[in-house]
């Protein structure tokens, strides 16, 4: 997958002395438009998805006792600020988009990132991706079919026309993206505090009986509060999605550290008191018989009005699918850069200046697993490896602050911070092993499957003619169709 010289759209061999122009007369590359708003919209955006509002009964289940899983809130958050912190070194001593896979290329190699995309690819995006985009589908369709369930081929169907409308929006326009991306953070941030304000009056008004006897020790469950740990760790995974955007992000030194403190800590706060509202609200017996804990929430207090907590679910749901992709497509557009995905992958768009190709890869395996795969068994085994790899990078950056001293280094945390960090993915890791030995096999068994296809589909360079023939008549049919040219640095 060595580079090549492209030709432009227009049928002119490049140069080294051309340069490819858009419509303007100006250069055909991706642009700096993520902001300070919207690289903070970006975050919590992608973080706060539909688990808040329907599901945090997990980490009551696990934890035993309302006041310790108040206490897992807090601390799963300030425990994702560490990692969120590491990143933002990361981010701004390599300024490239990437995330993951770009810490993981400067610090250990080639070989190591490959693996990394490879189990991205093959299963984790796609298999994320549907999981999100289902409950998108079920929550924009249950006002319509409430009392009744909704079919199981209608959310499928609407699922689809939701994941097609995020690819094309991303695939049109960068602006559009981010002013997208901002409305429904706010959507999000609205609908908690529609259900913050009403909890806290409560709580202000003496509804505290539910929180009596909140630390009562004979209900805590020792053995339980790694799981509801991993659960909360899960709820707040997102806060590295800006670092797949690095080159996009104006004044990244200044920008990526303070996007990434201010989501962290408006991000912990909401997840924190909208627990308590709920535990105003509904006791803890309540909360765990419930299977969609905000329109439980929203019923007690609101009446009919509960019928606008599935929209703004969906909206919730949609923004994280926004952003995923926004982030995501940018982490292929960098592997493609490095020779380790098909050249087209690093080409954008001539008038449009987004990576089409990038955003789209996705879509034909997302759509396949979402009416035919077994998604929720393939997120069950590809979990541990997301926290593997994350702690890889994290202890990357410790690594290079040895093999490396010389780095520039605009923003650097304490040592403890990525230590402390990395030490929780690997424990996690290790729950995994013991908590589900054979889906955790399963899905180590895949990576290992990465390290034939590097070598197949990397280092032996000796491919056939034909194959070599094939892949440049597809990347030229590819960049003609998809009007894509080779970005300029």
């Amino acid at each position: 997958m060595a580079k090549r010289k492209a030709q432009d759209l227009g049928g002119t061999q490049e140069n080294s002395s051309t340069v490819t122009k858009d419509q303007n007369g100006g250069k055909v590359q991706l642009k700096k438009k993520v902001t300070l708003l919207r690289g903070i919209s970006i975050i919590i955006g992608t973080i706060i998805g539909a688990g808040i509002f329907i599901s945090p009964k997990g980490i009551l289940q696990n934890s035993g006792s309302v006041g310790m899983s108040l206490v897992i809130w807090v601390a799963c958050g300030i425990l994702s600020l560490f990692g969120a912190l590491s990143y933002a070194e990361l981010g701004t001593c390599i300024k490239k988009s990437g995330g993951h896979y770009t810490y993981v290329l400067e610090a250990f190699g080639p070989q190591m990132a490959f693996i990394r995309l490879w189990v991205d690819i093959i299963a984790i995006r796609p298999a994320g991706m549907a999981v999100i985009s289902l409950a998108f589908g079920r929550y924009v369709l249950e006002p319509i079919f409430m009392p009744c369930g909704v079919p199981e081929f209608g959310i499928k169907l609407a699922t689809a026309i939701g994941l097609t409308t995020v690819m094309y929006i991303n695939s049109m326009s960068v602006s559009w993206t981010a002013r997208l991306q901002i409305f429904l953070t706010f959507s999000k941030l609205l609908a908690m505090a529609i259900i913050i304000v009403p909890g806290l009056y409560q709580l202000f008004r003496g509804e505290t009986k539910n929180f009596q006897n909140a630390f009562q020790v004979d209900s805590v469950k020792l053995s339980g509060l790694p799981l509801a740990f991993y659960s909360g760790m899960y709820a707040y995974a997102g806060w590295f999605y800006l670092n797949f955007v690095t080159e996009e992000v104006d004044r990244p030194e200044r920008t990526v550290p303070l996007a990434i403190c201010i989501s962290m800590v408006i991000v912990t706060v909401c997840y924190t008191l909208t627990n308590v509202a709920y535990y105003t609200v509904m006791s803890a017996e309540e909360l765990l018989a419930s299977s969609a804990v905000a329109v439980a929430f929203a019923e007690k207090l609101y009446g009919n009005f509960s019928i606008a907590v599935p929209i703004f679910v969906a909206l919730s749901c949609f923004g994280s699918m926004n952003g995923c992709i926004f982030a995501i497509s940018r982490m292929f557009y960098v592997a493609s850069r490095e020779g380790q995905l098909p050249e087209v992958l690093s080409m954008v768009h001539v008038r449009r200046h987004t990576p089409v190709a990038a955003v789209i890869v996705l879509y034909p395996l997302t759509m396949l697993l979402l009416f035919a795969g077994d998604i929720y068994s393939l997120l069950n085994f590809m979990s541990f490896l997301r926290w593997l790899f994350i702690g890889l990078a994290v202890v990357g950056l410790i690594y290079m602050r040895y093999t490396r001293p010389q780095m520039p280094r605009p923003f650097k945390v304490p040592i403890f911070i990525p230590a402390v960090f990395s030490f929780t993915c690997f424990f996690m890791v290790f729950l995994s092993l013991y908590s589900d030995p054979v889906n955790t096999g399963i899905g180590f068994a895949i990576m290992l499957t990465g390290i034939p296809a590097y070598y197949i589909f990397i280092v032996f360079d000796r491919k056939p003619k034909w194959f070599q023939k094939l892949s440049d008549s597809m990347n030229r049919s590819l960049q003609i169709l998809l009007e894509v040219v080779p970005a300029e640095n």
